[in-house]
């Protein structure tokens, strides 16, 4: 017969033996996690990257870029930006390309870059290769901001280049047939040109013409600048020109002094609509309207020989900027 005391001393020495089992599975346990994590960190550390981009083939070789295209095969977006394929360049080194400068009419060097994962920088532009081969070349243009790449329209450029010996001697043609708009840029823009026209005081429906509206003074009752909105130090390059056009009008002899910014929707026969225009007081805002259309519809739309906007030789209605000035006298 066991003693109440002798069963006690038998439960709590099972007891720490079980305690002690656990614990040491426990450590076997924690060691095998640190050292998988160990392995793990390590395999990463040590995992290679890829290859530099092999360029030695196509060496030497001077490229015309003959397409310049969304993803979607247009050259066109729905507000009018055209990509137009503009760039020479040629590999001259591993890490050198150059690239043709129009103003000083010579082929300008620039380090090629590795800039991360499969991305490569020259000429302060982002691009992933897609093909590489002695007749052409294929980028994927990059919008790059903190090493993160932009996932929209702006990353969505492809550039196609053609060696100008393939161009000349197996095609032959020149680069300038090949850098003209294809059927489906043309089919895409009439399509917008007919919404565009069917909506013309519709903000939304209007769309930017290559070739910009144009306001012609018909006498020195009033006179107009076209505004040159080109700042490149800024992001606006050419193309921010026709998509935002802008004029300075100033009416010499008006009823009062006033200046106003507004945008004019300029429809495909040269009529003026009232656009956008800002207020910071709301209950203003009916007022102002009055008042900008009353600017449109006697000073604008009488002093001035409008010219609407065209894309493709199509005339289509689309949006101006215009800062306005009433000045009381002559100017």
């Amino acid at each position: 017969m066991i003693s109440k005391e002798r069963l006690i001393y038998l439960q709590e020495k099972k007891r720490c033996l079980y305690m002690r089992a656990f614990t040491s599975l426990s450590i076997v346990v924690s060691f095998g996690l640190f050292f998988t994590a160990c392995n793990s960190s390590s395999s990463k550390k040590t995992a290679q990257p890829k290859a530099p981009l092999d360029l030695s083939t196509i060496r030497g070789i001077r490229y015309t870029e003959v397409k310049r295209r969304f993803s979607k095969g247009l050259s066109f977006d729905s507000m009018g930006f055209q990509q137009e394929p503009s760039w020479i360049i040629r590999f001259k080194k591993p890490d050198t390309v150059e690239a043709y400068d129009p103003g000083k009419k010579i082929m300008q060097p620039f380090f090629l870059t590795h800039d991360h994962a499969e991305v490569y920088n020259f000429a302060k532009e982002y691009f992933r290769f897609k093909l590489i081969s002695k007749d052409s070349v294929v980028f994927q243009r990059l919008q790059v901001t903190k090493k993160e790449i932009a996932d929209d329209i702006r990353s969505d450029v492809n550039m196609t280049f053609y060696a100008d010996d393939y161009i000349k001697n197996v095609l032959h043609t020149t680069a300038a047939q090949l850098q003209r708009p294809s059927k489906a840029d043309t089919l895409f823009i009439a399509s917008l040109v007919a919404r565009a026209n069917r909506n013309p005081g519709n903000r939304d429906s209007v769309f930017a013409g290559r070739q910009i509206a144009t306001l012609t003074p018909r006498d020195n009752r009033i006179s107009v600048e076209l505004v040159n909105t080109v700042d490149v130090m800024n992001g606006k390059t050419q193309s921010f020109a026709y998509l935002y056009p802008r004029y300075h009008v100033v009416i010499p002899n008006a009823y009062k002094e006033f200046g106003y910014d507004f945008t004019v929707l300029v429809d495909e026969k040269g009529k003026l609509r009232l656009g956008n225009f800002y207020t910071n007081m709301s209950e203003l805002k009916e007022q102002r309207k009055k008042v900008l259309e009353g600017i449109i519809s006697v000073y604008l739309q009488n002093l001035l020989i409008i010219k609407p906007g065209s894309t493709f030789g199509m005339p289509h209605a689309s949006e101006i900027t215009v800062s306005v000035g009433g000045r009381k006298g002559s100017k």
